[in-house]
């Protein structure tokens, strides 16, 4: 009985990420290619995104992926940025 709530308690902890990375994922698919795709850093910031919420978890990785889309702009000179 403990393992199976701790697998719901897991699965329930990692719902707000898996729905944070469809929408990125989403996003990749149609809108980036709409508004040029074009971004200063590798990995991509929508890589990043996902990637930060894989490693930090939804909220964290969020403000991470967040800060990270504030730094990508012209007068940034960009880079190598691993999460």
């Amino acid at each position: 009985m403990k393992q199976i709530a701790l697998h719901i308690f897991r699965f329930l902890y990692q719902v707000p990420a898996f729905i944070l990375i469809g929408l990125v994922r989403i996003y990749q698919k149609t809108f980036r290619y709409i508004l040029g795709g074009h971004c200063r850093f590798h990995p991509s910031c929508s890589e990043y995104f996902i990637l930060a919420v894989q490693k930090y978890g939804a909220v964290k990785g969020s403000v991470k992926g967040i800060l990270r889309i504030c730094r990508c702009h012209p007068f940034h000179p960009g880079g190598y940025d691993p999460p």
